[in-house]
């Protein structure tokens, strides 16, 4: 008897691709991006093993006039939290107890420094401010009452501490203004002109203190930035000494953006400029330069090019550590609206978050709070942005899920943790396409597919999900998917205001091709 042939079928192939934990990228094309790394991330922050949704905010403090500035007062057991709002400042230590310092300002966005337990403010406009607490806990929030020879106090616009000596820069100038003795924080300030010293002209952006030790030491550099990119490095602590007083050299990098510009971190400092997020250490040539902990944004620099060519003269670019979550933050305006660029300062991989309308930002105990227009907000608390939904969205790179062949996707499976139920858009893009499906807020109301009740494959237009884990187990469902290509992106997008969201890893089956099609 004749032995019948048996038609086999080709065999399905399993592929786990991790979450996207290299984060956001905007340099490398489509076709040489690394498969952990993303072309869209919102809101979702790339992690060690997972990626995560960015936690919300809470209002903290209503206040009458936009938020401007954030500054925090440091002392043992003593923090004090001043916002200045409006043409006022406010005490926002107890949100149960704010105070009103009734002061008449007339330019709400100060630049500010600690130094010997005292709070220096200056913005170019009013005159120079402290705020300290004496032995006795009585607040004192005063004019600083700096003089000097031809000195205007009211056009000082930014300060910096540097070899227990305070810097002033004169707005619209390439003046520094410091002080006469070492460890004062009153009296006689005596101008140091630079104009002598930079060739390409502008004004003064920035004083920074630049470490080469790790610490506050006698190696420690004195740094100025102009608005022209030009940077001068001193070394010694004393602009009037020429024996101690040395230029180490005058160097050219990006032009800086705002006054708001530096950002220490670590001993290095990080400039906010046309061309990125730079580290000092990085950009100059100096020999004892040290090597930066924080990565250089040229993974964003696409993103970061196409927000300063429109937006670089609008008012709320800023820098911030936020220690407690593990990354750093810059806010960005864009047109009306604002997002923050985010890295994740052990991995360097980068995000964005959006739909945080932030004027500025600042630090009170560890805890990060963000200025608004009607008020300040309580960041990273909760699972809702006021009560309003967070959105966020993941296209992974393209991956050929370890063959080269075409292949059809039959199914996939994303590996996530939540609390509760969820809005879920999961489906996969191949061969470089973008198309991008919308989902429906589905999450207690009826007439919406959920899951096991209808298979996905069956939807012509996906609409969303109720996705959820149970008792914070990593939720493991194969979905029916039907994609045909050589390359695969995940585009993963959620809707909720009720819970953490983890992204572990995805699951792949398909079926290999193989000879000529």
């Amino acid at each position: 008897m004749q032995q019948r042939t048996v038609n086999r079928s080709a065999k399905s192939v399993n592929y786990t691709l991790p979450s996207p934990i290299g984060g956001l990228n905007v340099r490398d094309s489509l076709d040489l991006m690394n498969e952990t790394d993303a072309i869209v991330m919102d809101n979702y922050i790339p992690q060690d093993t997972k990626v995560a949704l960015r936690r919300g905010y809470v209002r903290y403090a209503e206040l009458e006039g936009k938020v401007r500035t954030l500054a925090e007062y440091k002392l043992p057991d003593e923090n004090r939290f001043l916002a200045f709002a409006g043409s006022t400042v406010y005490n926002i230590s107890s949100k149960a107890s704010i105070k009103n310092y009734e002061k008449d300002f007339g330019e709400g966005r100060w630049q500010y420094c600690q130094f010997k337990n005292r709070l220096l403010l200056v913005n170019g406009y009013d005159k120079p401010q402290t705020f300290y607490v004496d032995d006795n806990g009585d607040e004192h929030f005063d004019d600083a009452g700096f003089t000097g020879e031809k000195l205007l106090p009211q056009r000082l616009i930014n300060v910096c501490a540097s070899h227990q000596r305070l810097f002033f820069v004169e707005k619209g100038s390439l003046n520094v203004w410091y002080s006469e003795g070492v460890g004062e924080v009153q009296g006689t300030l005596i101008k140091f002109d630079l104009s002598a010293i930079f060739r390409d002209g502008g004004e003064l952006m920035a004083v920074a203190s630049w470490t080469q030790d790790g610490g506050q030491g006698i190696d420690d550099l004195t740094v100025f930035l102009t608005s022209e990119g030009e940077v001068a490095v001193y070394s010694g602590s004393d602009p009037g000494d020429a024996g101690d007083w040395e230029l180490k050299g005058v160097f050219r990098m990006s032009r800086p953006i705002g006054y708001r510009c530096v950002l220490p971190y670590q001993g290095d400092v990080v400039i906010i400029s046309e061309d990125g997020y730079i580290p000092l250490s990085k950009a100059l040539p100096l020999e004892q330069a040290n090597s930066s902990q924080i990565a250089f944004s040229d993974k964003i620099r696409g993103l970061v090019l196409d927000r300063t060519r429109n937006n670089k003269s609008k008012e709320g670019w800023q820098g911030i550590i936020y220690g407690r979550g593990g990354y750093a933050l810059f806010n960005v305006p864009v047109n009306q609206q604002f997002e923050q660029h985010v890295i994740n300062t052990n991995t360097g991989a980068w995000c964005r978050f959006t739909n945080i309308r932030a004027l500025c930002w600042g630090l009170f105990q560890g805890r990060l709070y963000f200025g608004a227009e009607d008020g300040v907000y309580l960041f990273d608390e909760g699972y809702s942005d006021n009560k309003v939904h967070i959105c966020g969205k993941i296209a992974q790179a393209y991956s050929n899920l370890g063959s080269g062949n075409l292949k059809k996707i039959q199914m996939i499976n994303p590996r996530t943790k939540s609390s509760t139920k969820y809005a879920l858009v999961v489906y996969v893009n191949v061969d470089f396409d973008d198309k991008d499906k919308a989902y429906a807020e589905n999450i207690g109301y009826s007439g919406m597919t959920k899951w096991n009740s209808a298979s996905w494959s069956s939807l012509d237009n996906p609409i969303g999900t109720k996705w959820a884990t149970l008792k914070g187990k990593i939720r493991s469902q194969w979905i029916g998917c039907s994609a045909t290509g050589f390359k695969a992106s995940l585009v993963f997008q959620t809707k909720t205001r009720g819970n953490l969201i983890e992204w572990y890893d995805t699951g792949f089956r398909y079926e290999s091709g193989s000879g000529i099609l």
